[in-house]
């Protein structure tokens, strides 16, 4: 069987590979750059060390953390979550730094301070609008990892990121306002006829 062949086999029975040919699939789905595919195959077939190494070799610490939460290694999956959190942020890829340290349930002054550093170097490489698209983006993917929690941490969380979108919202409204008006005025300065 030809290379694209077998990839083209382990794609369309990913699901169903024989066990015998799972870690050679493995192999195959990883030289063709199907990374995710690979790791799907390894987790299916209890290849759960060989999915986290290749989530940990690509730099997908939160799915290779997820991946030992599930199979029941919570020791493992801290220790992912924590290297994860320092990579991201030597990375500056603070919204996964932020759900990182959301998993790790670290102190929301901590979580806070993420944050705002992720908007500090995200406004020095970024427009304004992208920033804030990044910001919204980071916000929902914390705000997802903290839906269904009950406990005081997850609470103080998900109300302190309701008041910040609140006066982000504020602020925005206050700047189309603003904008409006000076708009209008420079319409009456150069359409004077257009008075009513």
């Amino acid at each position: 069987m030809r290379f694209d062949e077998k990839v083209s086999y382990l794609i369309e029975n990913l699901k169903c590979v024989p066990d015998e040919l799972a870690q050679q699939g493995v192999e195959v789905l990883l030289q063709a750059n199907e990374t995710e595919l690979a790791v799907v195959l390894a987790r299916d077939n209890g290849m759960i060390n060989r999915a986290i190494g290749i989530l940990v070799d690509s730099g997908d610490y939160l799915w290779a953390a997820l991946i030992a939460k599930n199979a029941g290694l919570m020791e493992e999956s801290q220790r992912l979550y924590r290297e994860g959190l320092s990579y991201y942020i030597d990375m500056e890829m603070y919204g996964r730094a932020l759900s990182a340290a959301s998993a790790l349930k670290l102190p929301p002054d901590e979580i806070d301070a993420l944050f705002r550093k992720g908007m500090e170097v995200e406004s020095r490489s970024m427009n304004l609008g992208a920033a804030r698209a990044m910001i919204d983006n980071a916000m929902e993917s914390l705000e997802i990892s903290l839906l269904g929690r009950e406990d005081d941490l997850s609470q103080e969380v998900m109300l302190a990121m309701k008041a910040e979108r609140e006066e982000m919202a504020d602020r925005d409204k206050k700047e189309i306002d603003e904008i409006k008006k000076r708009q209008d005025y420079v319409d009456r300065m150069t359409n004077p006829d257009n008075e009513s």
